[in-house]
């Protein structure tokens, strides 16, 4: 049986006087699922946030929650509740009285409201934290205390606007655990808003990748990776190479393409064909060496200690923008800028994308406007 729609957003448009932060999003989120909303500052993913949550009313379009149109419906009266990236906790109440306040409004109280929030402090595991104040909890323990807050309700629908980018790194990797946990033993629908790609990996079950109001891309982790539909999702999850090339010939499953005076058999995919093209390579698939025939001569332009490994900067004669390697410290002595190198790649780990791929790539960013 499959999963029923949770949330439903249908041609919402939002402007700021002339400009146009969200331009007709269209995305169906299933119930259980964890969706991210990936984007750079001022793509428009914290105003979509804010428009399910009711902060905002969008200037078109419709949300719907559970096939109930809730466009007009005010923020308290909705079946969802928001986390901030600040946890904003009320300094003058202990944990307990912050996770109560939202159950008080909805004027549930007594063993009902107990029983909750002795739920909600297990599910964020701060159990025998009833008594603290802000002021002596660390940044985590007052993210998990918004997140109970936000929890104790019961919402259909978990908004969640950058709660991690606060943090320091340590924290943030522990409440990525956690929030995987969450979402496991809720099985609540959490739609996330995030411009770190990593923690949208690491964190969804589909990301939805934003460039200037308009969806870029939608699908699984590993597909936005290794498939991404255009130059910008490619370029944005995962700092690929994009490198302008021509497809001169498809034969079976091999096309083969020209980059600046190099000739070069890549897999062709379905849907590219003869005339411009982009070929995506991602930068740990690109191999660096010190001599080598069959790879593409450039200088090293930038060299950087990554901990597990190095990554380079290379210039590569016919291709505009330098090449970014990564290769792991087992690969011996690391090169050095200035160095003579040869660049190459496993034919099979490269992907082709039509010029035309994505008509908002080169579209201005809406920075200070929308989020």
């Amino acid at each position: 049986m499959s999963a029923q729609v949770r949330l439903s957003l249908e041609g919402v448009t939002h402007r700021f006087g002339k400009v146009t932060a969200l331009d007709s999003v269209n995305l169906a989120i299933e119930e259980g699922e964890l969706v991210t909303l990936l984007g750079p500052s001022g793509c428009g993913k914290t105003t979509l946030l804010r428009i399910i949550a009711g902060f905002v009313l969008p200037t078109e379009g419709r949300v719907v929650v559970e096939g109930q149109d809730v466009t007009r419906v005010p923020p308290h009266k909705r079946p969802v509740n928001m986390v901030f990236q600040r946890a904003a906790l009320f300094p003058h109440l202990d944990v307990r009285a912050n996770i109560a306040f939202g159950l008080q409004v909805a004027g549930i109280r007594g063993a009902e409201a107990d029983e909750r929030i002795a739920e909600a402090l297990r599910l964020v595991r701060l159990e025998g934290y009833e008594q603290r104040r802000a002021h002596e909890l660390s940044g985590g323990q007052m993210q998990r205390v918004a997140l109970a807050r936000a929890l104790v309700n019961r919402p259909r629908v978990l908004l969640l606007d950058e709660p991690l980018s606060a943090l320091d790194l340590k924290i943030r990797l522990e409440m990525e655990v956690e929030l995987r946990r969450l979402h496991r033993e809720t099985g609540a629908t959490f739609v996330y808003v995030t411009h770190d790609q990593r923690e949208a990996l690491a964190l969804s079950d589909r990301i939805v990748v934003f460039n200037n109001g308009q969806i870029e891309q939608v699908g699984a982790p590993d597909e936005i990776y290794h498939e991404p539909a255009s130059p910008f999702a490619a370029r944005f999850v995962g700092d690929a190479n994009v490198v302008a090339a021509k497809v001169v010939s498809i034969e079976g499953g091999s096309a083969t393409v020209t980059v600046g005076s190099h000739r070069l058999a890549v897999p062709s995919g379905s849907d590219v064909p003869v005339g411009d093209a982009w070929l995506v390579l991602r930068p740990e698939v690109v191999r660096v060496s010190a001599a080598g025939s069959d790879g593409l001569p450039g200088t090293v332009l930038d060299a950087a200690f990554r901990g597990t490994g190095h990554s380079y900067r290379i210039a590569v004669d016919g291709i505009a923008d330098p090449m970014k390697a990564e290769m792991a410290a087992e690969h011996g002595k690391p090169f050095a800028v200035g160095d003579t190198v040869f660049v190459q790649w496993a034919s099979s780990a490269c992907r082709l994308i039509p010029a035309g791929a994505s008509s908002v790539a080169d579209a201005p960013t809406v920075e200070g406007v929308a989020r």
